[in-house]
């Protein structure tokens, strides 16, 4: 009796077992977990696998699964459980890990997201992707595609001005700021400033920007400082996670909003804490998001 019921403990434990990778691009990091045959409570493992003290420790769970009208599907799951539509970042690393495990086998596949499609283009060295390239689509502005509540958006989902949200005013913490808004997929709020965004106090500003009433899904917070027409330096107050070390979309985003203002050229050098991005955007067109990738380690979760 005894050997039956640890048989059964075995077997439980067995199953529970899962293979994840981690990888990170510019220092934002991920757990990859092959999900084409595996169904979890994903909201809840995320939560428990990208804990920085008892988990694996990440910016959030990328899931591997079967697309129907795509190479594959990504789905991503950020820290607090809840789910993103799109990651650019997250992107390059899916694509690392799919080519490099011969889960696919040309260098460029299609990927089906919740904001749409998105086609990732890696480039290889010694046999492994080290770059990878997102075509991110193009910037959107409509009210219901942030979504964002403004003055400007009581009559509905009319598509405003570009204008009307750049530098719209909101005060956080007694804080007057200037949020310059678009949708690369998901929403996201741009403050430029003109001093180093090492002095901005974003972990006091960010939580407040972020779950702002004019936000009713929240929306990602960056700060940026224009170094020239081909370099912007930023860091970003992600949905969901906090601060992180890098954003592929939120780099995109300050990219697009200071092509509008006529701040860059139409490719800049993202400078964030984790490394550097590459966004071309020719005004008109999709954004591409370029950089580098890596593994980081593999192992099994065993809960």
């Amino acid at each position: 009796m005894t050997f039956l019921r640890s048989s059964r403990r075995r077997a439980v434990f067995k199953q529970l077992r899962m293979k994840f990778a981690k990888l990170q691009a510019t220092g934002n990091d991920f757990v990859l977990v092959d999900a084409r045959d595996v169904e979890r409570d994903w909201r809840e493992l995320a939560r428990d696998m990208c804990h920085r003290r008892l988990g694996i420790g990440a910016d959030g769970l990328l899931l591997i699964m079967t697309s129907k009208v795509a190479t594959l599907k990504m789905r991503m799951f950020n820290p607090d459980g809840s789910e993103a539509e799109v990651c650019g970042n997250g992107l390059r690393c899916f694509a690392k890990y799919v080519i490099d495990r011969k889960i696919v086998s040309a260098t460029s596949l299609s990927v089906e997201t919740l904001s749409g499609i998105r086609r990732v283009e890696a480039f290889m060295f010694q046999g492994k992707v080290h770059q990878a390239k997102v075509n991110m689509g193009i910037p959107r502005f409509k009210v219901d595609e942030m979504p964002v509540l403004t003055t400007d958006s009581q009559k509905g989902s009319e598509e405003l001005d570009i204008m009307s949200v750049s530098d719209y005013p909101i005060t956080i913490a007694g804080r007057e700021l200037r949020l310059s808004l678009v949708s690369i997929g998901n929403p996201h709020a741009v403050v430029f400033l003109s001093h180093p965004v090492a002095t901005f106090p974003l972990a006091d500003i960010g939580p407040g920007v972020e779950q702002h009433a004019m936000f009713p899904e929240r929306v990602n917070f960056e700060i940026a400082n224009v170094l020239s027409r081909t370099k912007i330096e930023g860091r970003v107050w992600e949905r969901g996670v906090g601060e992180t070390l890098s954003c592929g979309s939120g780099a995109c985003a300050m990219a697009v909003i200071a092509r509008v203002k006529g701040y860059i050229d139409d490719e800049v050098d993202i400078m964030l804490p984790g490394g550097n991005l590459t966004v071309n955007w020719d005004g008109v067109g999709e954004v591409y998001l370029s950089g580098s990738v890596e593994e980081v380690f593999i192992g099994e979760w065993l809960k």
